[in-house]
């Protein structure tokens, strides 16, 4: 399939549509004029948008009977359990949720007619080496649904194309427990943020650039098989990150640094998006200061 990214009336299929990345991909696919179908656990209420399809990705046999039902020009596959946790009891449920879903459907499009294009949602956390541990039931079964991309493109000439996304952020984020979000709010009420020491280091990449990466990879000619970083290239500390956004917020709430235990194994990880901007013409467009102005903008308003 070539859309030459024209999307009007393209077929489009996105899992963890609910999501913060699958919302905002969702709101842009409909703009462009794409026929969006949305996937959920749960039923969606909604007066118009995308066709909502209630389905348990971790099931194959259902996995299967929604990719023939749609016959869907691209999967964009967001659906995820997004943890940073080393729980033992997590492995299991985040294996089942973030590898278990993507075989099924890269199980399923083996068998589509028009070849369907598909988009992996991977992280910037997954193991680089032959010798990397991963840092968290998160990273491992992230990293290991890359291995299973990466074999169903040499096996059975499945276009699929993963991007290992870096930390977003953005307006609307669903989960106000994530950093940003948690921050963002805490300092709007006046209150004082309780963080860690604020020493790990991070790549921030704005959601909308996100957005343009996964349209860009549906799109290009050179993307099937490729595995590209989304992010910003650059590191910035969660300590300036916050205090940063702190100056634009203003008002009394102070952040409360080392009055949350940093995580074990927590790695200074930094994207490459160098090969991104060769395959796919992408860079990342929004500055931090930029981006964390339009968050809390956002937050403000809402």
């Amino acid at each position: 399939m070539a859309l030459s990214g024209k999307w009007r009336d393209a077929r489009v299929l996105v899992t963890g549509a609910t999501g913060f990345i699958g919302s905002h991909l969702v709101g842009r696919l409909t703009e462009l004029g794409a026929e969006v179908h949305a996937v959920s656990r749960r039923p969606v209420e909604t007066a118009a948008g995308p066709v909502w399809h209630i389905t348990d990705l971790t099931d194959a046999g259902a996995t299967a009977e929604l990719v023939r039902t749609i016959t869907p020009d691209v999967v964009f596959h967001l659906a995820s359990a997004v943890t940073g946790a080393r729980d033992v009891t997590l492995v299991r449920p985040v294996l089942d949720a973030n590898l278990s879903s993507v075989v099924n459907l890269l199980t399923a499009a083996t068998v589509c007619p028009n070849g369907t294009r598909v988009v992996l949602a991977g992280s910037v956390e997954e193991t680089r080496g032959a010798e990397a541990t991963p840092a968290s039931p998160y990273a491992a079964a992230k990293s290991a649904a890359t291995g299973y991309a990466r074999m169903f493109y040499q096996l059975w000439d499945v276009p699929v194309t993963v991007l290992r996304v870096a930390m977003v952020y953005g307006p609307a984020q669903p989960d106000t427990r994530k950093l940003v979000p948690y921050t963002t709010l805490a300092l709007l009420r006046g209150e004082d943020p309780e963080l860690s020491s604020g020493t790990r280091l991070v790549d921030w990449v704005y959601v909308d650039d996100v957005v343009d990466a996964f349209l860009a990879a549906a799109v290009s000619g050179q993307a099937a098989g490729q595995v590209l970083d989304i992010g910003s290239g650059t590191q910035v500390s969660i300590r300036d990150t916050i205090e940063l956004l702190a100056r634009i917020v203003g008002g009394t709430g102070k952040p409360r640094f080392g009055a949350v235990a940093d995580r074990p194994l927590d790695h200074a990880q930094v994207a490459d998006p160098g090969p991104a901007g060769e395959v796919l013409g992408w860079r990342p467009s929004t500055s931090l200061a930029d981006g964390l102005r339009r968050t809390v903008a956002w937050y403000a308003a809402n």
